[in-house]
């Protein structure tokens, strides 16, 4: 049987598409390097920022340069691509049908993931960029589930851009007590569970070693989606 090999649309951003790929490495069950899943990579940096054009406050359309690198993905090989970021699939739909391989959507997967491991699961948190709260990506998903969406307010949402932009895409030291607080803010209003919807949030978790089943972290779903799509099985202690 031939190996999948997975296309990887990063570089947005460069620290979430390395984690991602470190992530697979990690997750996946293998006893020597043959067994790990072989990897296509495109770490774009330059592709146009989502969040600002999808708010207007950019005329760099970022269609264009990704629909190219899922093109060069798949002319390279890959049997699948994947997008390590949740704004960017605010295009999913147009880059999904200008290639003949498939795609792994994070939104989807994430979504049906909290669905599976919270019991009677009615409403989720997400904590995301300005572009994929107010594109509704989260909320048009979660409402084909039947979950409720709930988002920070206004002072929660800047609070949420500062620590993803001013902190983890700056490499500045990012403030864990303002990370807490938008938690335990949407957990108060009934939140069951609260996604990571941006993967410069999945670098939060992992660097303060954040454990927390209620916390959901995207980029971790879509890197045990990729490795179950590959035909490979998740670590022990991972499947979680």
């Amino acid at each position: 049987m031939k190996k999948k090999v997975v296309g990887i649309l990063g570089g947005v951003g460069p620290l979430s598409t390395v984690y991602f790929m470190e992530m697979i490495i990690k997750m996946t069950q293998a006893g020597v390097d043959q067994d790990h899943i072989d990897m296509i990579v495109f770490n774009h940096a330059a592709i146009p920022d989502r969040t600002a054009y999808i708010l207007g406050q950019s005329q760099e359309n970022p269609l264009a340069v990704m629909v190219e690198d899922a093109k060069k993905l798949q002319q390279a090989g890959a049997d699948f691509i994947v997008i390590p970021c949740n704004t960017a699939h605010y295009f999913f739909e147009q880059i999904k049908n200008s290639i003949a391989i498939p795609m792994i959507n994070i939104v989807e997967s994430t979504v049906e993931y909290a669905g599976q491991h919270i019991e009677n699961l009615k409403t989720l948190g997400v904590l995301a960029t300005d572009g994929t709260v107010q594109s509704n990506t989260y909320q048009l998903v979660c409402e084909k589930y039947g979950i409720r969406c709930i988002t920070p307010d206004k002072t929660g949402q800047a609070s949420v851009m500062r620590i993803i932009y001013e902190q983890v895409k700056a490499g500045e030291k990012v403030d864990i007590a303002a990370f807490y607080h938008l938690v335990e803010t949407l957990k108060e209003q009934g939140c069951q569970g609260v996604i990571l919807g941006c993967t410069e949030l999945s670098i939060v978790k992992r660097d303060f070693d954040i454990r927390r089943k209620d916390i959901i972290d995207s980029l971790e779903v879509l890197a045990k989606s990729t490795i179950l799509a590959c035909g490979k099985q998740l670590k022990t202690g991972t499947e979680q």
